[in-house]
C-alpha cells in the first residue's frame, strides 16, 4: 500500500503530536491550530508533525472537483515549517487511501509515526465516508492511548477562516481579502520563459512566468506587488489573463519589474500580490495600452510606496 510505504520513510526519534490535511494556502484558521499544535507538543516533549496530501482528496473522490492550490506541496511546507512544525510527511491520497478504516489510518499513525496524539479542527474527519469525525477519534484515543485536542476555528468578520473562502476571494480579484484571510500575501512562483516581446516593443519589458496548471490565479486583470530577484525586492506590475489587445486566447502571468535590467530568462522568480489596479480589458492601439502601463505603473508603484513609506 502505497501510503504505508511513503509513512514508512519517515522514522522520527521521538514520539509525536500531529495533525492531518491539506493545508492548502497555511491560513490563519491553520496557524492557529498549528500554534496549538507546536505549544503542546513542546509542553509534552513531543515532536509536533503534519500529516498532508500532495493533491486534495477531493480529486479522488470526486473526479469531476478541479481544485487548484493556493499553495503548492513546497510552498505548504515552507510555510508549515515557519510555524515551528518539527516534520511535515507528504502523502499520496489515491482511492485505497480513501478506502481506510479511521482506524486503520490512525493505526499507520501509531505504528510508522508514534502518534501519541492529535490536534485537529471541529469539522475534521478522516477515514473511509469521514467515519473518523472528533468523536470517533476521542472513542479511538481512549481506547489506543493517544489524546484528541479539537481546536475552534477563526473568524473574521463574521466568516470562519477556509481555503474556500479565499479560494473565492482570490477569484474575486480581492487580494486584500485573501491576506486577510491568510495572514500572508498571496503569491506566484514559476520560471521565466520566452513571450511574445510584445511587453519591450511597448518599453514595459515583462517576465512571463510558466506557472503550474494545478495553481489557483487571481482574477484577470492587473495588480501592484512585489519580486525577489536575488534576495532584492523589486516593485513590480503583475498582469493577468490573455491579451485581448493582441488576440490571445492563452491564459498568461506577465510581470513587468520596475526598473530591472537584467536577463530572467530561465530563472525562477516569485511574485507577490499586493492591490488589484485595474480589470483586464481590449485596447484599439498598442499606443492606447502603452499609455494606460504608464498610468498603471505610476499608479502602482505609489501604492507601493505608500504601504512600505519609500
Amino acid at each position: 500500500m502505497l501510503v504505508e510505504e511513503e509513512l514508512a520513510r519517515f522514522s522520527p526519534k521521538k514520539d509525536t503530536l500531529l495533525t492531518v490535511g491539506v493545508f492548502d494556502g497555511v491560513h490563519l484558521g491553520h496557524k492557529h491550530l498549528i500554534s496549538q499544535l507546536v505549544g503542546k507538543a513542546e509542553q509534552e516533549g513531543l515532536l509536533s508533525g503534519v500529516v498532508t496530501f500532495r493533491q486534495h482528496p477531493q480529486e479522488v473522490l470526486h473526479p469531476a472537483v478541479k481544485l487548484p492550490f493556493l499553495t503548492d506541496l513546497m510552498q505548504r511546507e515552507k510555510l508549515l515549517k515557519n510555524e515551528g512544525v518539527g516534520i511535515v510527511v507528504p502523502l499520496t491520497f489515491t482511492a485505497e487511501t480513501a478506502q481506510l478504516s479511521a482506524r486503520d489510518f490512525v493505526g499507520l499513525l501509531i505504528k510508522y509515526l508514534r502518534m501519541r496524539g492529535m490536534v485537529i479542527g471541529p469539522d475534521f474527519a478522516l477515514g473511509r465516508k469521514r467515519e473518523g469525525d472528533a468523536d470517533a477519534l476521542c472513542a479511538l484515543g481512549r481506547e489506543q492511548g493517544f489524546s484528541v485536542t479539537v481546536v475552534p476555528p477563526v473568524v473574521i468578520d463574521g466568516e470562519i477562516v477556509s481555503s474556500t473562502a479565499i479560494r473565492k476571494a482570490l477569484w474575486d480579484g480581492d487580494v486584500h481579502k485573501v491576506s486577510r484571510l491568510a495572514g500572508h500575501g498571496f503569491s506566484l512562483h514559476g520560471h521565466v520563459v520566452v513571450g511574445a516581446g510584445r511587453g519591450v516593443a511597448l518599453g514595459f519589458p515583462t517576465a512571463n512566468l510558466d506557472i503550474d496548471s494545478e495553481q489557483a490565479l487571481p482574477a484577470d486583470g492587473v495588480y501592484a506587488g512585489w519580486t525577489d530577484i536575488e534576495d532584492k525586492i523589486w516593485p513590480a506590475m503583475i498582469n493577468i489573463g490573455t491579451t485581448p489587445t493582441f488576440g490571445e486566447r492563452r491564459r498568461m502571468v506577465e510581470v513587468y519589474i520596475v526598473d530591472y535590467q537584467g536577463e530572467l530568462y530561465g530563472h525562477e522568480i516569485q511574485v507577490e500580490f499586493v492591490e488589484r489596479l485595474r480589470a483586464e480589458k481590449r485596447f484599439n492601439s498598442a499606443e492606447e495600452l502603452k499609455r494606460q502601463m504608464a498610468e498603471d505603473v505610476a499608479r502602482g508603484i505609489a501604492i507601493l510606496s505608500a504601504k512600505t513609506g519609500r
